[in-house]
């Protein structure tokens, strides 16, 4: 059973870059067919996804979100990391790490709450 964990800053100020690393336990983020997903959840609204990196280290964005997110990883670390530039308090969310074969997403992190405020 792959466990998926967020870290990151809680607050961020506008203008910065949020970053956020998902560690992960119980199976290799080279696993073949998995994908490794960033999703947000906005204040009463539905969730958003924001981008994958797969096990072989190709990366895919949502189109909105393309310009200002980057996904990488360490396979030293079994981590993959979430980088949004330009923040602005359009981005409070609660940001999810998720995973699965392909894109059928059956294990999710606790979340983490990240506020934008200066």
């Amino acid at each position: 059973q792959v466990q998926l964990q967020e870290s990151g800053p809680g607050l961020v100020k506008p203008s910065q870059t949020l970053s956020l690393t998902c560690t992960v336990s119980g199976g290799s983020i080279s696993a073949n067919y998995y994908y490794w997903s960033w999703i947000r959840q906005f204040p009463g609204k539905g969730l958003e996804w924001m981008g994958a990196i797969t096990y072989s280290g190709s990366t895919y964005y949502s189109p909105s979100l393309k310009n200002r997110t980057s996904i990488s990883r360490d396979t030293s670390k079994n981590q993959f990391t979430l980088r949004l530039s330009s923040v602005t308090p359009e981005d409070t969310a609660v940001y999810y790490c998720a995973s699965g074969r392909g894109w059928v997403f059956g294990s999710w992190g606790q979340g983490t709450q990240v506020t934008v405020s200066s």
